[in-house]
């Protein structure tokens, strides 16, 4: 299953210190802090003396500071060259940038009331002074002046390369447009700031605000031991000591709608999940989607383009709406059938037990899980105690040094904005630092839901110093309680062993400019990274490194691996039918070639209908809580997940033939992949890779869609 990502935006930051944490910044001017380099180890952020009234100042510095060294481009008397346009243009805005990386990471994984309030304020702000520097006809014409006439200026492939990104960038900026419509574009761009930004603050706060509360023990039943304690920890939290608590972070509400037996209750706390956003109340979406998705539509066709899929896909691999579509529907009708199939088993199941009614969404975990205990005596219950979090954290570590040389050092001299926040110093084979690589893998009511990767400062080489990166890790996993540690379930490891992969593309950055570096690629190459890591986190030779039992250090025996082997294909219909009808939805949203008053539940339920989505399924992501699409970065994107399956799956085929810890075809997937960033078209780096394009059979029969 792939996960969610935030990986691309200098929105994700961390939450500084509240305003009641003692600092030494009192006898300092607010926001100076974020002035110059942090004189700290390894310069991460301090975050044990940023506060909060740091944050303002020290962005309208920022913009303040970024447009002086934009007007120094544009009013340098000499002529326009590669270093003194583009690669300045690139150096610019380090102060802006600096303060971004930590406040946005930390209004997704620690933000509060204040902290969002001011992205509302800050929003409109920084849309303008993008729009300032994008739509700044004097830095154009110097842009294009190097753009139009390279063929005295020798430039290797990655000058090139941000050279063209830097000039289409400012194109699909608006520039070439006129001045009434420069205007409009300015209005729209705020707008959509603000409202992506309102997207994403009403989900956390539904999230938030619903608790499912059982007093009775007996509503308990069918619930491993664990879940109960967990929401008994919960329960205690919110003040509702003795009794038992469920919500609707995905650790809380899925093992529910897996084990627990009574069917009432798994309506109630599934339809709570899947009505978020949706409630007509206060925090409803369903106006915010409209108008994001009409402006998209207007933005894209004064663009140039028909549609916003269009405008997007014009920069990723897939290139066309018309190639995405023919990716998803042929994978649609394999999973479609096998999907159709898993519900008459699972109706089987039902009526075998007596059941008089009708599989509906609800119940789809729950039959499954009992379905994969009788086909493959596979219990997950039994598989946690292996998946102990450190454990798997140390498992993808080990993993990194077999493949690439990599070490990783705790590190306890440094602030972190949480105390479940840990950090590692990454050094190479011979000792050289590398990153600094933090993890943050619990939910707390401050943190969006899911995964995800982001930086706090990007790998680039600015005067001849290789400035490294400052990577992070957040999830959303299984709490540990107070009688065990967190234990992880299979899709939890396969989750971490994900945005590991994302990190490694981050950590392993070796280019030149800081526009090109790390994640900065096109969504549906950006996943290659991170899904190839996911065919090491259950290989057989990879179990026996990482997966020890917590109480009593025994390594995971050969009948439990054959198991999690032999089901590793059980309910991919399901599972790849959820996922593909949201990435159609996607589709659908952003192919809209008229701007229209949209009815949210009409147009999601007739998307629905035309692909023939059964009733027993709903697509992964309903509109009102699609936040990918609505409020992160993946519009007309959640597809890419897929495409990156094609490239992953037969990227992995190199190592498997080879040996999966292979050095030659590591180095090679290194030197071309992962070190490379934006430097080159994704699909050549690819074939520098593998020696071909990838071959689209290993995703069907990893899939078990065919033999």
């Amino acid at each position: 299953m792939k996960r969610v990502l935030f990986i691309t935006f200098a929105f994700m930051t961390l939450i500084a210190c509240n305003n009641s944490q003692k600092s030494d910044t009192t006898s300092r001017e607010k926001g100076t802090i974020f002035f110059t380099e942090f004189d700290t180890p390894y310069g991460t952020p301090p975050f044990d003396k940023i506060e909060f009234a740091d944050y303002r100042p020290a962005f309208l510095a920022g913009m303040e500071e970024e447009t002086v060294e934009i007007d120094s481009i544009v009013n340098n008397p000499e002529a326009p060259t590669f270093e003194n346009t583009i690669v300045a243009l690139d150096n610019s805005g380090k102060l802006l940038t600096r303060v971004s990386q930590i406040f946005y990471g930390l209004e997704s994984a620690e933000t509060n009331d204040s902290i969002q309030a001011l992205a509302e304020e800050l929003s409109p702000l920084l849309s303008e002074h993008s729009d300032n520097i994008n739509l700044n006809e004097k830095l154009f014409n110097r842009i294009k002046a190097v753009h139009d006439d390279t063929t005295g200026l020798n430039l290797t492939t990655e000058q090139y390369r941000l050279l063209d990104d830097k000039y289409k960038n400012f194109v699909r900026s608006g520039i070439m447009l006129g001045e009434a419509e420069k205007t409009r574009l300015r209005e729209i761009n705020k707008e959509l700031s603000a409202l992506t930004l309102k997207f994403g603050n009403n989900l956390l706060k539904e999230t938030n605000s619903f608790k499912m509360v059982i007093d009775n023990k007996a509503d308990l039943a069918g619930l491993p031991e664990g879940i109960v304690a967990a929401a008994a920890n919960a329960a205690k939290a919110a003040g509702e000591e003795g009794k038992w608590v469920f919500g609707l972070q995905k650790p809380s509400w899925l093992p529910f709608l897996q084990y627990a037996d009574n069917r009432d209750l798994r309506e109630k706390l599934y339809k709570a999940m899947y009505m978020r956003g949706d409630n007509d109340n206060e925090y409803d979406n369903k106006k915010i989607i409209n108008d994001i998705v009409n402006l998209r539509i207007e933005k894209a066709q004064m663009l140039g383009y028909d549609t916003h899929a269009d405008f997007i896909l014009a920069e990723n691999m897939a290139k066309t709406p018309a190639n995405v579509y023919k990716l998803l529907n042929e994978v649609w009708d394999y999973a479609l059938a096998q999907a159709k199939k898993e519900a008459v088993e699972l109706q089987k199941l039902i009526d075998a037990e007596g059941g008089n009614f009708k599989l509906a969404s609800w119940d789809w975990w729950y039959y499954a899980e009992k379905m994969r205990q009788q086909k493959y005596a596979l219990n997950e219950e039994e598989l946690k105690p292996y998946f102990k979090m450190e454990n798997v954290r140390e498992g993808v570590f080990t993993v990194a040094n077999k493949l690439y040389g990599l070490n990783f050092k705790k590190l306890d001299n440094i602030a972190v904005y949480h105390p479940e926040v840990e950090a590692y110093e990454v050094t190479d084979a011979e000792g050289s630092h590398v990153a600094v690589f933090y993890t943050d893998y619990f939910p707390r009511e401050g943190k969006s839901a899911g995964a995800w990767m982001s930086s706090f400062r990007g790998q680039k080489i600015l005067d001849g110093e290789n400035i490294r990166p400052l990577v992070f890790n957040v999830g959303n996993f299984t709490r540990p309680t107070e009688t065990t540690p967190a234990l992880l379930t299979l899709d939890e490891v396969e989750t971490l062993f994900h945005e590991f992969g994302h990190a490694l593309h981050g950590m392993l950055s070796n280019v030149n400019y800081a526009g090109l570096s790390g994640t900065s690629v096109s969504r549906d190459f950006v996943e290659l990274p991170s899904q190839i890591m996911e065919h090491w986190a259950f290989h057989p030779e990879v179990l026996k490194l990482y997966a020890t039992h917590y109480q009593t250090g025994e390594v995971i025996p050969n009948e439990l691996i054959a198991k999690i082997d032999a089901a590793s294909k059980f309910n991919m219909g399901f599972t790849t039918t959820e996922f593909v009808a949201a990435a159609l939805l996607d589709m659908d949203y952003h192919t809209q070639r008229e701007k229209k008053e949209l009815d949210v539940r009409e147009f999601e339920k007739q998307s629905m209908a035309k692909i023939g989505l059964i009733d027993e399924i709903i697509p992964r992501y309903r509109s009102t809580y699609y936040s990918h699409i609505f409020s992160g970065g993946y519009s007309a994107g959640y597809y890419a997940y897929l495409w990156a399956e094609v490239l992953d799956a037969d990227a992995f085929q190199a190592f498997a033939e080879k040996g999966i810890f292979d050095k030659e075809t590591a180095q090679l997937f290194r030197d071309n992949v992962l070190s490379k960033g934006n430097t080159d078209d994704p699909m050549t780096l690819y074939k520098k890779f593998r020696g071909a394009e990838p071959n689209p059979v290993y995703l069907l029969r990893n899939r078990g869609f065919i033999e």
